[in-house]
């Protein structure tokens, strides 16, 4: 199994290199694939056409879910993006927040960086800042953020917990977050958890949904919300990469499952008022996962 430092260094080698690539090329290859279905890390993605604020050039289909349509932003709010990328949903999140408001992407990768700030340069936007960061130890004061969201990321992070409590640091009192993300219903296949591409493309660094959302409680926050469920299919060019044709039929026929989910919790503290959500856009909900009652 590989280090902490392992992983993050594997994980940083290749966003550097999906920087310096298009939408189109990330969509197109993926250490010598060639076609759309081999590339793990746009199985997950949706689309952001016609989303208020998308800027196609910060587009480079990473994500999986649309977590800032989900996260009640409003104007004059600070936001956070935890694994900004080249800049999409901090622009996304600017166009909810507006001149008055001030967004902040915080990512690890150097050539991540350089992309979304010029992007922010070429939209004339004074109040969208990138700082290079580990999200599980972020260059951000304590309660700073009105609003944290974040889009297929915490699975490239070894420490989920310490990620959340960072979360729950950096968010104002009565803040709160909404983030897209990998969970896992079963065990995945070993050869699949082991590989650096697998975990790189967010699959392999998935952990269970029950643990997930544990993880929040855990943490403090109340009114944990599952605001969005959807099944992912690894497509077979990929499964058979790593298993066996008789693998792949044992992988298909099991009770294991990946699923992409948003989930929105508060951090406790007194709020003027509550955000309107956008709820929900279920495919399988959870029994009970109400904004009273929680999901855990």
């Amino acid at each position: 199994m590989k280090t902490e430092k392992e992983l993050k260094d594997s994980v940083k080698e290749r966003y550097a290199k999906i920087a310096g690539q298009g939408k189109a090329e990330n969509a197109a290859s993926c250490c010598g694939a060639t076609t759309p279905s081999s590339k793990i890390y746009n199985i997950m993605m949706d689309d952001y056409t016609g989303t208020g604020g998308y800027v196609e050039d910060a587009d480079l289909g990473l994500g999986c879910g649309l977590p800032t349509q989900y996260a009640g932003i409003r104007k004059g709010d600070t936001v956070i993006d935890l694994g900004s990328g080249a800049g999409n949903d901090c622009f996304v999140a600017r166009h909810e927040t507006g001149a008055e408001g001030k967004v902040i992407g915080i990512d690890f990768t150097p050539a991540m960086i350089t992309k979304a700030r010029i992007n922010a340069d070429k939209l004339g936007f004074n109040n969208v800042e990138f700082r290079e960061g580990d999200i599980d130890d972020m260059p951000v004061n304590d309660d700073t953020a009105d609003v944290i969201v974040s889009n297929c990321v915490l699975n490239l992070v070894p420490d989920k917990n310490k990620v959340i409590a960072e979360i729950f640091r950096t968010l104002k009192p009565g803040g709160h977050f909404s983030i897209s993300d990998i969970v896992l219903v079963g065990e995945l296949p070993e050869a699949l958890r082991e590989d650096a591409e697998m975990y790189a493309g967010c699959v392999a660094g998935a952990i269970q949904k029950d643990d997930y959302l544990q993880y929040i409680k855990d943490a403090g926050f109340s009114h944990i919300i599952l605001q969005k469920e959807k099944p992912i299919v690894i497509p077979d060019d990929i499964l058979t990469k790593y298993l066996s044709p008789e693998e792949i039929t044992d992988f298909k026929k099991g009770d294991t499952g990946i699923f992409s989910i948003t989930v929105y919790a508060e951090k406790p503290g007194t709020k003027k008022d509550k955000p309107k959500l956008k709820m929900l856009d279920l495919q399988t909900q959870n029994a009970g996962c109400t904004p009273d009652s929680g999901c855990c």
